[in-house]
């Protein structure tokens, strides 16, 4: 139908007014959606029956476990199942959930579709049909092939079971009140170990006494072609896999230090919170290092030369003394934030300082009191140790108690520049300040007590009892008062909560000085060898790794004054190719010419000159003793009777 020409002419006009009136009515500004939470809270009650958990840890060459559970059920309905989330030892949620693959939900036989939850990825709802019993679950956890996928944990030598990397549990309960019924199969003519019970075993299928779930999580296993277990007390076990047969050629010396070690640890603690006790040891140069603590074992790996090269260097040695002593501080005494009712609710941090802290304290006395380390050594990390908080930086801004944020922050991840950005400082910072804190009460007690005192207090509690009990910072400051009054609080709310100074009055009270000299320590060597890096921190303000690239750069350095960044790869020295040497000699060389040191530097396809100019020579740390009076450090690093 035509229109006659006016109301052709009419009709934009109208059109227009209607979109002009529209225009004028501004939209409603929009408001988030309510999420649907569905996920039901832990509540303290039993759960339902026994879940049944089948892993077939057989097929190493693409390192991939695949599961089987069988889940029951009380009720038809809505059912949650969660992947952990917070890892217990992480401090952080660190649960890798892009790992499981293929997985399938039944019950009789057929098929229940799923859904992950919109909010929260770790979680996996169903719904359960009447007369449904139980469920069944299968899956696979596709563990890293690559360094850059994760940690490594399957190689055609060995494996590290992680138990909860492979399972799922049903949510709106305390994880302690999960009972599970766990087997895995490995592969044809593999040993194992694990801190659980052994009920039943058929060829390489190893079925295990019920436990909570939660002491499931906490019961890893090593297992490996290679495999050797060797006894260091009537409840404690070191047991070993290798790359290689040979890998596993202890010394009766090695042996006796570790024996001392188990001996050494229950003098000072007084008592036990286990049955028995598995160290999980791994010497490997191809699976994924790790030092993971639980209350009945611990999970560690160390190079193959563990053994077999050990009179060349002590550096990480402390590492099964750190994750024993654990087994009290941390497992058993835990920070009343960071004990949670399941792996869905997040951890708080705040204690680190005592759990970490304390634990890194005494993974280096202990080592120095068994023999796994020489007390030169130790002295020599102490050195370090100290040195490195006495220059960083980063502790001017930001005080210790903010690094215990850090595996949630950072998640471990590399910084540009952690001497100002700090990073997981909790450990050794927290190791200082208990080195003081031991010096202030022997000290203030003339010799009388000390931190073993406090320890024995603390963690040495309850005889017997496998179990948790949880700590606040009141209780802390109590105890260490029962063992020498002072104003505790006071002392610990500056050196945690405040910036500052480092806490380095133990080096004096002990009857030592820190020193720098121009010759590294045999255990700063043998740090460098053991983290394949030149460490000349002290110096220019550079660690070195392969080829010359820089690993790290310390804020406001010489180097980071001249623009230079991690990553930077040092090309040339005075006009010659780099080499660790030449850098070293062009440093000792330029405190006696006054020259700049010349150095050809590339970053990306960018090459440029840096003149250095430093004068000051080689520096390393050490403790120098001072006078022929008793020393409370020595006192400190001596076995107990």
């Amino acid at each position: 139908m035509e229109f006659p020409l006016r109301h052709s002419l009419i009709v934009p006009f109208a059109l227009a007014l209607s979109t002009s009136a529209i225009a004028q009515t501004p939209p409603a500004e929009p408001v988030p959606l309510a999420i649907d939470e569905r996920i039901p809270a832990a509540r303290d009650i039993p759960y339902p029956g026994t879940i049944s958990i089948d892993v077939d840890a057989t097929d190493t060459a693409r390192a991939i476990f695949r599961v089987k559970q069988t889940i029951p059920v009380a009720a038809a309905g809505p059912l949650t199942l969660l992947y952990p989330e917070w890892l217990p030892g992480n401090h952080a949620p660190r649960g890798p959930i892009a790992s499981i693959a293929g997985l399938k939900v039944s019950a009789d036989g057929k098929p229940i579709a799923w859904r992950r939850d919109p909010a929260n990825v770790y979680a996996f709802h169903i719904d359960v049909s009447e007369g449904v019993g139980a469920i069944d679950v299968e899956f696979q956890h596709l563990s890293p092939t690559e360094k850059d996928e994760g940690r490594i944990v399957m190689t055609p030598e060995m494996m590290n079971v992680q138990w909860e990397k492979m399972t799922l549990y049903p949510a709106g309960y305390y994880v302690r009140n999960i009972n599970v019924r766990p087997s895995i199969t490995l592969p044809a003519g593999w040993q194992g170990a694990t801190s659980l019970d052994v009920a039943k075993k058929s060829d390489n299928r190893i079925t295990y006494k019920p436990v909570s779930y939660e002491t499931l999580v906490d019961s890893p296993m090593f297992a490996g072609r290679y495999f050797k277990e060797i006894p260091l007390s009537e409840d404690v076990d070191l047991n070993i896999v290798a790359d290689r047969p040979s890998d596993l050629a202890a010394t009766p010396e090695q042996i006796a230090a570790h024996k001392k070690l188990v001996e050494q640890a229950l003098k000072l603690f007084g008592t036990q919170h286990y049955d028995e006790y598995e160290f999980l040891l791994g010497l490997t140069d191809t699976m994924g290092g790790i030092g993971l603590e639980h209350l009945r074992s611990s999970e560690n790996t160390h190079p193959r030369e563990y053994f077999t090269k050990w009179k060349e260097g002590s550096a990480g040695r402390d590492l099964l003394a750190h994750e024993m002593t654990h087994s009290w501080n941390g497992k058993y005494r835990r920070p009343a934030d960071l004990f949670t009712s399941d792996y869905r609710m997040p951890m708080r941090d705040s204690l680190l300082w005592v759990y970490e802290g304390q634990t890194q304290f005494w993974g280096n006395i202990l080592s120095a009191r068994s023999g796994m380390m020489p007390v030169e050594d130790v002295k020599a990390e102490l050195a370090r140790t100290a040195a490195y908080y006495d220059t960083l930086p980063g502790r001017s801004w930001r005080p210790l108690i903010d690094t215990t944020n850090d595996p949630i922050v950072a998640a471990r991840r590399p910084k540009p520049f952690s001497s100002w950005q700090r990073s997981e400082d909790y450990y050794s910072e927290g190791m200082l300040i208990w080195l003081d804190v031991d010096s202030m009460i022997r000290e203030q007690t003339d010799g009388e007590r000390s931190l073993d005192d406090f320890a024995r207090a603390f963690f040495g509690i309850n005889p017997g009892h496998e179990g948790i009990v949880t700590y606040t910072f009141d209780d802390v400051v109590a105890t260490l008062n029962q063992v020498a009054p002072y104003d505790w609080a006071t002392y610990l709310d500056r050196r945690v909560n405040q910036t500052g100074e480092a806490p380095l009055e133990w080096v004096e009270r002990g009857g030592y000085r820190l020193e720098y000299t121009d010759t590294p320590t045999d255990y700063f060597k043998s740090r460098e060898k053991d983290r394949e890096m030149m460490d000349l921190t002290y110096a220019i303000g550079i660690t070195v790794g392969k080829e010359g690239e820089i690993t790290g750069v310390a804020w406001d350095s010489p180097l980071f004054n001249e623009g230079v960044t991690t990553g930077t790869k040092i090309v040339a020295i005075d006009g010659r190719e780099y080499s660790d040497d030449d850098l070293k000699g062009a440093i000792t060389a330029a405190k006696e010419t006054k020259e700049p040191i010349r150095l050809l530097v590339k970053k990306g396809e960018l090459y440029r000159t840096v003149e250095l100019d430093y004068h000051d020579g080689l520096r390393y740390p050490r403790l120098v003793k001072v006078g022929s009076g008793p020393s409370t450090l020595d006192a400190l690093l001596a076995p107990l009777p």
